[in-house]
């Protein structure tokens, strides 16, 4: 099998690269990247692009989706963070599936469900299949990250320039996540809701059609199986803790949520104990051992929930109690955004000269004081204290996209850099969804606390007919009370870590080449 090639002047002169010929792994001479590696890098990019964009895309897009489905308030977490919890509990183990049975397979097939998955919601006459069409969408996404990337790194085989296109490969997920609320926003200005979803359908099809002539397989065969107890057990207990606080939170405390949330912070503790036993564990904990490990994929996890969480809020905020309209909303989330995708581009240079340790704190701090600006905001005004929070905490953001996977897998051995690569990667996802399902209960919770108790969410209430103005007023105060208690929350944990590196780098003397 031949992937791409470099040009002559007869054409194409095919290039050998590794092939699986029964359970051995053939290494074949590699010769520069032509003109075809690179077209096959713009292929790659668009399914990842996709799949970090589709993690932010709804943030604005949720009052438009609460007045056509009307979701419960527990619903409406679910629609938004059921799409991160599945790309996060599923990415390491079809890392694995594509190491064995190769990638270019699984990354036709994780496209081919992904567009389906898109199709389902875009028509969803509720909000229940919406919930299972973004679960598949999830599923679907897992597949793509880990396999695409392998692949990259065939097209590449020379450092410098692997080096190079994997910056581009990681400054498209970063843009994806900034970008996502901005594309949400232009597209439901002119059409129905389900658009957001049906923007992903022409990607797919162009990438489906081009990748098998564009790019070759990738397979390796040395891996061991994948432990399905293990799958299992991290998935569901993922899904029973966070089904547990969601419902405690809309709804208060009651039998049935508690138990959830007991099973499933047993069945976690379960799956970490048995990742001890195991030749090929899904997650290696060992690796945690390391302080600057700890710290970076800690750094990897939470500015996403911080990032998620606030971008979600804020967007019904300035839609639905300060009364903007979509498009308004997302041209005011676009500074923020280029500064998010600047500061990925510059991070590097930066942390050649000031060093990993210097960016992991300016890292958590900035996003400690850029979310703290949202205090000032109010039911009447705070689009400039809005505005500067994405803009300070951007930087932060930008700084944990670009720095992460690099830190993690600097402070381990190299033969466990893969490990440590998957592990930063998975945070990264866990992080989104947790930050709406932790943070976003908890905003939920003061406004049932603190809300005119008509309904159990702001677009709920402001949807009942016959709604008295004070009503309305009081639910709006007990959503902004809400948005200042996931700040305050979240700007504390950020300035904890930040002086937790402080100190915890400083002892160790800063990330191990």
């Amino acid at each position: 099998m031949y992937l791409l090639g470099i040009p002559t002047a007869r054409g194409w002169l095919p290039r050998p690269v590794r092939r699986t010929v029964g359970t051995m792994t053939q290494l074949r001479v590699h010769h520069s990247p032509g003109l075809r590696s690179w077209l096959g890098l713009v292929v790659i990019l668009g399914p990842v692009l996709l799949v970090s964009m589709d993690g932010s895309i709804l943030f604005l897009a949720m009052p438009r989706i609460s007045q056509a489905l009307t979701p419960t308030a527990d619903q409406a977490l679910w629609i938004l963070d059921v799409y991160g919890f599945a790309v996060g509990s599923l990415l390491i183990a079809f890392g694995n599936l594509g190491d064995r049975y190769g990638r270019l397979k699984l990354l036709l097939i994780g496209a081919t469900v992904f567009g389906a998955g898109s199709a389902g919601a875009a028509f969803a006459p509720g909000p229940e299949l919406l919930i299972v069409c973004r679960a598949v969408m999830g599923v679907a996404g897992a597949t793509l990250l880990p396999s695409a990337l392998a692949v990259l790194s065939e097209l590449f085989p020379e450092p410098r320039l692997r080096a190079r296109a994997i910056g581009i490969f990681a400054a498209a997920f970063a843009a994806g996540f900034a970008v996502g609320p901005i594309v949400g926003g232009a597209l439901l200005e002119r059409f129905w809701w389900g658009s957001v979803f049906l923007v992903n359908l022409p990607v797919i099809a162009m990438f489906v059609a081009v990748a098998p002539v564009l790019l070759g397989e990738v397979r390796e065969t040395r891996h061991g199986r994948v432990d399905r107890l293990s799958l299992v057990t991290s998935a569901g207990g993922l899904l029973l803790t966070v089904y547990g606080l969601k419902r405690v939170a809309a709804q208060g405390v009651s039998v049935p949520p508690v138990v959830a949330m007991a099973f499933g912070a047993a069945s976690l503790v379960w799956f970490a104990r048995r990742q001890r036993h195991l030749d090929h564990p899904l997650i290696d904990f060992s690796l945690f051992r390391d302080r600057v490990f700890t710290i970076a994929v800690i750094t990897g996890l939470l500015p996403l929930a911080a990032w998620s969480v606030a971008a979600y809020l804020t967007g019904v905020y300035l839609q639905s109690v300060l009364g903007l309209t979509v498009l308004h909303a997302a041209l005011l989330a676009l500074p923020g955004a280029v500064v998010l995708t600047v500061t990925c581009v510059v991070t590097p240079m930066a942390v050649g000269r000031f060093g990993k340790r210097a960016a992991l704190i300016v890292c958590h701090f900035s996003i400690a004081a850029g979310v703290v600006l949202l205090l000032p905001t109010t039911t009447t005004g705070g689009v400039g204290w809005y505005v500067a929070s994405t803009a300070l905490a951007g930087v932060g953001f930008g700084i944990s996209f670009s720095v992460v996977a690099d830190t993690a897998v600097a402070a381990v051995p190299a033969e466990r850099a893969g490990a440590a690569g998957a592990i930063a990667e998975t945070s990264n996802e866990i992080g989104n969804a947790l930050g709406i399902a932790l943070l976003g209960s908890l905003a939920t919770m003061v406004f049932r606390l603190q809300g005119p108790g008509l309904a159990p969410a702001l677009d709920e209430t402001l949807q009942l007919p016959g709604l008295a103005p004070a009503a309305a007023r009081d639910a709006k105060a007990a959503f902004v009370t809400g948005l200042h208690t996931v700040a305050v929350v979240a700007g504390l944990l950020h300035a904890v870590l930040g002086a937790v590196a402080l100190r915890w780098l400083r002892a160790t003397g800063g990330p191990r080449r």
